[in-house]
């Protein structure tokens, strides 16, 4: 028997969907925006830009920040190409002000954030970082002790 080495180029865009759909949104932008023009279009498919969790949640349910390079590549090249396409971002205190300050989000239908009061989360709608228009949004949801303090807005 003959055996033949498949590379991941070679696989249908139907498989690598897929595939990909096993990995964390912001993986798979992290990994393959930038690396060619078919994987990019691939990586760029609401399937994986409509929600975008950017912090890391271990298994004993605490939340942690991406590690800064992951961050900045974030900032630079992935959020400016698809910022539009974001319905939803799931956010910790850490990151939270630079990420909403990083590009608009025109389509952003709701947005969590963890381990942050909710004073401070409502300091960051005023119009300190960015436009909180709250007539839009039908509620805003509070759940202490659930992954450190979870906060959601949406519209």
């Amino acid at each position: 028997m003959e055996y033949t080495c498949v590379q991941l180029n070679d696989l249908p865009d139907e498989v690598l969907m897929i595939i990909l759909k096993k990995l964390a949104n912001m993986e798979v932008l992290y990994s393959l925006v930038g690396v060619h023009k078919r994987l990019n279009r691939i990586a760029q498919d609401s399937v994986f830009t409509n929600n975008l969790t950017l912090f890391i949640s271990s298994s004993n349910g605490f939340v942690y920040s991406l590690p800064d390079p992951i961050l900045d590549r974030f900032f630079s090249h992935i959020l400016p190409k698809i910022h539009q396409k974001i319905k939803w971002l799931g956010l910790e205190s850490l990151s939270i002000e630079r990420i909403l300050r990083a590009t608009n989000y025109p389509n952003l239908y709701g947005i969590s954030l963890y381990n942050i009061q909710a004073e401070t989360a409502i300091g960051l709608f005023t119009g300190k970082i960015c436009y909180f228009d709250s007539s839009n949004y039908r509620y805003i949801k509070t759940e202490p002790r659930k992954f450190m303090n979870k906060i959601s807005f949406i519209r």
